[in-house]
């Protein structure tokens, strides 16, 4: 079916807690579950989009879901136009800031919008992009779980195919940083990619020391060693490593992006495509690192990430979770250590209302 203007009827919201299968520890803290909201943005003509964000901490759940409930007021009755949505929203909340839950929610309607979009067109979302779909390399993660957990679980990424791990590290000493990546390296031989990931731990000074330690261990990365947005914390770091230096996840809009840019603080690139503005803002995301030459990875919601990779010019790494997929029907495949877009029309999110039913939160 191909639409050519459809107009916004109504939009549904639904939060969920869905248990992880093992805890995810990182530096930070643990992680035991992931609350979700869930959106759906329907149209007059019958062609309904889905999205869903990430709220980090079960105490944001309701919030999240209750702002962007809210939203409905704004679009309900204008035309299927995520661009322009995008734009709408952006100026209504522009003294607020892009930042937070206000972020979250924009983007929230956003991917639902541009998946709403696809499947109006009949295409999958990289082509309505102007891309193709492919196959990209993916990584798995190791937890804060010492080298002796993190080496069996980088084992198991690489049994199964995958062609790079990531591991969260950050102890106490830099010397139980380095025997992780080793006892990775050892449990996965030299042709599986390792990244480190320090959910900005460390203060740049101590940033730059461990790191020297790290630079001999043929890491493709060191991921936030600092606080997201010390820029100029991270252009040091950047400056005095030979590893490169990986930010983005936690960047707000394509704003702090650039941002980032001009300070030199990364020298590689992972928007998070909820945080940076959903669909809308990665496209401003991926624009920024093809006219700079700056690789891009994502983080998590893998269904839309892999989309939005392949009509990326610098795409680099897929950033692979399970987390999220007990709700969706079918979920993202990995095939020899690549990720597959979906090759049907929308963004490659549909529900397991089962599932969905089962972690509601009422």
């Amino acid at each position: 079916m191909t639409q050519s203007s459809l107009t916004l009827r109504k939009l549904r919201t639904r939060p969920v807690k869905v248990p992880m299968a093992e805890p995810h520890r990182t530096a930070s803290g643990v992680i035991h579950e992931s609350p979700l909201v869930l959106v759906d943005l329907e149209t007059d003509e019958g062609v309904t989009g889905h999205g869903y964000v990430f709220c980090y901490t079960a105490l944001a759940l309701k919030p999240t879901a209750l702002l962007i409930a809210a939203l409905e007021s704004l679009v309900v009755g204008q035309p299927l136009a995520p661009l322009q949505i995008h734009q709408d929203l952006a100026r209504r909340f522009r003294l607020l800031g892009p930042q937070g839950l206000t972020g979250i929610a924009m983007a929230a309607v956003d991917m639902a919008a541009w998946d709403a979009q696809a499947r109006a067109q009949g295409l999958p979302l990289v082509r309505l992009l102007g891309g193709t779909p492919r196959p990209v390399p993916a990584y798995g993660a190791a937890g804060f779980d010492g080298a002796e957990g993190s080496a069996r679980v980088a084992a198991g990424w690489a049994e199964r195919g995958f062609k790079g791990v990531k591991a969260k590290i950050g102890y106490p000493s830099v010397d139980e940083d380095v025997a992780v990546v080793k006892a990775m390296r050892a449990a996965v031989g030299d042709e599986v990619a390792l990244m480190v990931d320090y959910n900005q731990s460390l203060t740049v000074a101590e940033a730059i020391e461990r790191g020297r330690r790290l630079d001999d261990l043929g890491l493709a990365w060191i991921e936030e060693p600092t606080l997201a947005h010390d820029h100029g914390g991270h252009a040091r770091i950047a400056r005095e490593l030979a590893t490169p230096i990986q930010c983005g996840e936690n960047w707000w809009g394509p704003l702090d992006m650039r941002q980032a840019i001009e300070a030199g603080a990364s020298d590689l690139m992972m928007p998070d495509v909820m945080k940076i503005g959903g669909v809308s803002g990665w496209l401003q995301a991926a624009a920024l690192g093809a006219a700079h030459g700056i690789r891009l990875s994502n983080h998590l919601f893998v269904e839309v990430s892999a989309q939005l990779l392949c009509a990326t010019a610098t795409a680099h790494w897929l950033e692979y979770a399970e987390w999220f997929n007990p709700v969706i029907a079918e979920p993202l495949r990995v095939v020899d250590g690549c990720a597959l877009p979906a090759d049907r029309p929308g963004s490659g999110i549909e529900w397991d209302e089962r599932a969905v039913a089962r972690y509601l939160v009422p």
